[in-house]
């Protein structure tokens, strides 16, 4: 294992990032109490935490603290809220908001907004959403793992593709989310399929997640050289 990785990576669920981590190790560690499973390659590592902003925040501290790494990346989904944001494009904020509480942090890289809330936001929320913090796209994990990097001195960035637009009717998946971030799959689809109302939305929901991964993990490739000078610029700021 390298001294130090160049860029750390959080995202929610696997799913999200299963195109990018094919073949690379896997290695399970511990850190305060929990253990994390791990995806490294070469200078990079990336950890799926888990959905919302605790589980996020667990799994940045983990992999900042054990790989020390020169920049986090929070990585995955994210929903629009500007009706020009399609599924599948990829959005690199500027700045990222706690609706929680406001607070903000500028990313140095990318231009727009991207807002945390601590649900999977309807159609009706990302609306007051958009409206209340002029933001483009909103996602769940993001400012928690921005707070973390920011406590322990390391630069941020978050790179997410939309999977849901800003006037897509979402299913009600709140309420499968486990306390420990996971999605409960199983009971979703078993909820869904005695409802057949809600297939239609659930099967675009499905191509739209592809096509997000998809965009993703072709994203994640193509700008990891930039990750790398990036961080080395702050290092180097830092001398």
């Amino acid at each position: 294992m390298p001294e130090s990785y160049k860029v750390a990576m959080v995202a929610a669920v696997e799913r999200e990032v299963k195109l990018l981590i094919h073949g690379w190790q896997t290695t399970h560690r511990e850190h305060d109490g929990r253990r994390f499973k791990f995806f490294e390659d070469d200078r990079r590592v990336l950890v799926c935490g888990g959905i919302g902003a605790p589980a996020a925040r667990r799994a940045a501290e983990a992999v900042i603290v054990l790989y020390r790494p020169e920049m986090v990346q929070s990585v995955g989904f994210a929903g629009a809220l500007d009706v020009t944001l399609k599924a599948g494009d990829i959005f690199t904020p500027g700045r990222v908001i706690d609706s929680a509480d406001g607070s903000s942090i500028e990313t140095g890289l990318g231009k727009g907004v991207l807002v945390s809330f601590n649900r999977i936001a309807d159609r009706e929320q990302k609306t007051r959403l958009a409206e209340a913090f002029a933001a483009q796209a909103v996602d769940m994990e993001a400012a928690a793992v921005a707070r973390a990097a920011q406590l322990r001195g390391v630069p941020f960035a978050a790179i997410k593709a939309i999977s849901d637009e800003s006037g897509f009717d979402l299913p009600d998946m709140n309420r499968f989310i486990a306390e420990d971030g996971q999605f409960r799959t199983a009971g979703f689809l078993a909820t869904a399929a005695v409802r057949p109302w809600l297939w239609p939305r659930v099967f675009r929901l499905a191509r739209n997640s592809a096509a997000a991964s998809r965009a993703l993990c072709t994203e994640l490739n193509r700008s990891s050289e930039g990750g790398f000078q990036a961080a080395e610029l702050y290092r180097d700021s830092r001398v």
